[in-house]
């Protein structure tokens, strides 16, 4: 972690005393610091919220046109068409080599499904579509799941347990809290209801690039990782596994994440800003 010269201000200048204040209170207190970049000032801030509008409305404007019998490709070709009529870019393409605007993982598909011409949405599928939206250069991300006709009661009750985990992760997400704390109570609420949780991925910092720090657990331990502070931005993003928590990647296109065991998989994800006072929900 670098070092800042002695008496730098550790906040930026759209932080109140008192807030600045507590965090020097925990850093003399040994706790580990988010780095001065992953704090946003009123400006990034501002941008991001512009960016996160766009996503959040893309997402709606798949909810209207999602249906069974379409490809995942056409999910795709509405994606890159609605996000660039908005005069933004989808962030996911070319990124790391990735082909698509968007990620369609169906069923036992854990994250980063690439859409294709021959996947086609059947009754009682389920699908996660995981939009990311560059907006005069800042990036926003969410991702939602879709119920395609007749779901199986178990499969929908997975997909409703996966979301009260992001909605209690985003519940504890406060101010002055730690990662580890979010982490926590997505794991037990997940292994409270016989579900397991994925391990490879998680969370991550997001607003001024696509992935930045920290890296957010969706496993973890009370009073332990990183400190919450104010401007921080981030996603959370709970992968939840019907069966265990064991994935593979699909050699056949390098990206597609599946369960070991071919049971169901289910992700919903938002990004948060953190607050002086609580948290604020950007894309859902």
């Amino acid at each position: 972690m670098k070092k800042f010269a002695h008496g730098m201000r550790y906040m930026p200048k759209n932080y109140s005393d008192e807030a600045e204040a507590k965090l020097q209170q925990y850093k003399r207190a040994g706790c580990k610091l988010p780095m001065r970049n992953l704090l946003r000032t009123e400006e990034q801030i501002a941008g991001i919220r512009e960016s996160a509008k766009i996503n959040t409305a893309l997402l709606d404007y798949i909810a209207e046109h999602i249906r069974e019998g379409m490809s995942t490709a056409e999910i795709d070709h509405l994606v890159y068409c609605f996000t660039t009529d908005h005069d933004a870019i989808p962030a996911d393409f070319l990124y790391e080599g990735y082909p698509k605007s968007v990620c369609t993982s169906v069923n036992d598909v854990v994250c980063h499904g690439v859409p294709s011409t021959k996947e086609i949405l059947r009754n009682g599928d389920i699908v996660n579509v995981d939009v990311s939206t560059i907006y005069k250069g800042y990036y926003s991300d969410a991702s939602r799941m879709f119920l395609i006709g007749d779901v199986k009661p178990e499969v929908r009750r997975l997909v409703e347990v996966t979301r009260e985990c992001r909605d209690l992760g985003i519940e504890t997400a406060q101010p002055w809290a730690r990662l580890g704390d979010i982490g926590a109570v997505i794991q037990e609420h997940a292994q409270n209801n016989g579900y397991s949780v994925v391990r490879e991925f998680c969370g991550h910092g997001c607003g001024i690039k696509f992935h930045e720090e920290p890296d957010v657990e969706h496993v973890g331990k009370r009073g332990t990782g990183m400190l919450l502070v104010p401007g921080m931005t981030f996603t959370i993003e709970p992968m939840i596994n019907m069966g265990g928590k064991e994935i593979f990647i699909d050699e056949t296109d390098g990206w597609t994440v599946c369960t070991e065991d071919g049971l169901p998989s289910a992700q919903w994800e938002s990004q948060i800003l953190i607050t002086e006072t609580g948290n604020e929900i950007l894309t859902e």
